[in-house]
This record gives C-alpha cells, sequence and structure tokens, in this order.
C-alpha cells in the first residue's frame, strides 16, 4: 500500500509531537519531516530525500509564521498541498491562509478522524473545508457582495465626499471644498448614512477605511 508523506509544521513542540505520534500509528501516512517554524522547513526541504506530499501548517509561527510559509510553496513547490491547523477561528486569518494557498482549514480541537479525512480529500481530490470554514467562507462572500452592493450605490460626488468627511474638515467647510450650500452637503451626509447604513461620521471613516475609499 502506497503511504502519504506528511510533513508538519508547528512551534509547539508536545503538539507537533503528539501529532507525528498519531499520523505515523496508522499505516496510510508517514512523517517525512517536523519542523518547529516555516522557516526551517523551507531549509528543510532543500535537503530533504522526499518531499512531502500534505502539510499540517500552524499559523503563528516565528521566524516564518503560516501564511507567508504557504504563499512560498505555492509559488515553489504547488503540488504540495497546505492544510491550516490552527487555534484561530478568526475568518480574516481564514481567509489571508486560504488566499494564500492552503487547501484545508482544521482547528487543533477537532477529532482525529478529520484529520485524517482531510489529508486524504486533500491528497487524492486538492482541498477539504469542514462546515466551520464552509460557514465562515459563506458569511465572508455574503459581506463581501453586500459591501459591493453598496458602493456601487454610490455617486462620484458622494465618494468625494466621503474622502473629505475623512479630513479634519467641518461639513461647512466641505460644503466650500465641493463648492456646494452646506444644505447639499446634510443631503449627501443622510444619504451616505443611509446607503452605508451608518450612524456617524465615525462610522463613515471606518467604513472608509476600510474600502480605501480615503
Amino acid at each position: 500500500m502506497k503511504t502519504i508523506p506528511i510533513a508538519i509544521v508547528d512551534d509547539h513542540t508536545l503538539m507537533s509531537k503528539a501529532l507525528e505520534n498519531m499520523i505515523t500509528e496508522n499505516p496510510k501516512y508517514r512523517v517525512v519531516m517536523n519542523q518547529p517554524n516555516g522557516e526551517d522547513f523551507i531549509e528543510g526541504l532543500g535537503n530533504a530525500s522526499e518531499l512531502p506530499a500534505v502539510v499540517l501548517m500552524d499559523i503563528n509561527m516565528p521566524y516564518k509564521n503560516g501564511i507567508e510559509t504557504t504563499e512560498w510553496l505555492t509559488g515553489h513547490h504547488p503540488d504540495i498541498k497546505v492544510i491550516a491547523l490552527t487555534m484561530e477561528d478568526d475568518e480574516k486569518v481564514l481567509i489571508k491562509m486560504l488566499k494564500a494557498g492552503a487547501k484545508g482549514y482544521l482547528l487543533k480541537d477537532m477529532q482525529p478522524s478529520i484529520l485524517f479525512q482531510a489529508i486524504d480529500t486533500v491528497f487524492e481530490k486538492g482541498s477539504f473545508y469542514t462546515d466551520f470554514v464552509a460557514q465562515k467562507l459563506l458569511k465572508v462572500q455574503t459581506e463581501d457582495a453586500k459591501n459591493a452592493s453598496l458602493l456601487s450605490d454610490l455617486k462620484e460626488r458622494e465618494k468625494e465626499f466621503i474622502k473629505l468627511a475623512c479630513s479634519e474638515l467641518t461639513y461647512k467647510e466641505i460644503a466650500d471644498k465641493m463648492c456646494l450650500s452646506p444644505k447639499t452637503i446634510d443631503g449627501y451626509r443622510d444619504s451616505v448614512f443611509v446607503k452605508l447604513e451608518i450612524k456617524n461620521r465615525v462610522g463613515l471613516v471606518l467604513f472608509a477605511l476600510k474600502h480605501n475609499l480615503c
């Protein structure tokens, strides 16, 4: 029976050793590398007699974290599949890891059966996402679609108003700058607040910063 070569990259020694022991007990897999950070892992790949097919990658590590290491792997060894193993359920981290090229994303408190299922699926089919990850991705996609719709509803003059609202100018000074009456600026403000579902100027600035409107 052909076994799947696995690499573990995790700076928590107890965690990585426990993972290695659990994986090697299963005859379907063998651990060919176990490194404490991305830098050591990349260096180890250069000297490896056998490359891993699947990498179990921690995200928060010194020297080179999981996102940076996954990006490097995607560029240099695209055939090596990465499964993120983390305590983080932060959707921003999840998106960064998936954009870097990870093919799976598991929380470290998962059942061993889920880990083996993920390894098999990633190795054979290319990607594996739990319901947890699917829900997170759906939430992000829904929010992205909503924000895209909100942005498309803004008129050019409203975008100009938003940009000026990010400055220290008062609404009256913004009116002067845009060669409009204060009453018209009040109309822009009220319209933008309704469209973007925000209540005050602070919320407007935060939205603008998030979407590069400033």
